[in-house]
């Protein structure tokens, strides 16, 4: 739980759009509330026979990243601003994690009984990572699906910094 605080802390020391702050946090690290989060995530949409990590592959915590609409009702691109600061600072303490944009929010407000003052925005999984990512040029196809070899390897696909770099 204390590195899931130090990480909210760089989401909260990262910018955002009028100074307002309009997130919140919950964490978990415990068990039972990890599985009740899980059960509303949907994971890797490329890979369409999957269904996320199999017990005991799963991810050892979850942020669920809210905006709190007494504060501001949009929240512009904070959530991500706050997203990227806590996996660039995950990955520097050697976690993996995964923004779930994807998520069954009625279902997961349900479950753990979230206000309705809350959007829920993403969810966060964080965990050791038990794949080896490789990052690779797109093809001259195009095609940005990522995909697994048969070591399980995760192949990612990212266009060239001269193509998206407009002179």
């Amino acid at each position: 739980m204390d590195l899931l605080r130090e990480l909210v802390n760089l989401a909260r020391l990262s910018a955002c759009g009028g100074n307002w702050q309009p997130l919140k946090y919950i964490l978990s690290c415990d068990p039972q509330k990890n599985a009740a989060i899980f059960q509303h995530l949907s994971w890797a949409s490329h890979y369409k026979d999957w269904q996320g990590p199999d017990e005991g592959e799963r991810p050892s915590a979850h942020m669920i990243i809210l905006g709190d609409t007494e504060i501001r009702q949009k929240f512009l691109c904070d959530h991500g601003i706050a997203a990227q600061s806590i996996l660039l600072g995950a990955t520097e303490k050697g976690l993996g994690g995964c923004i779930h944009i994807s998520v069954h929010r009625e279902g997961l407000r349900k479950s753990l009984e979230i206000s309705p003052r809350y959007e829920i925005l993403f969810v966060l999984s964080l965990g050791k990572p038990k794949e080896k990512v490789v990052i690779e040029a797109v093809g001259d196809d195009g095609d940005i699906k990522y995909w697994r070899d048969s070591e399980m390897v995760h192949h990612l696909p990212k266009r060239s910094l001269e193509e998206i770099i407009l002179e």
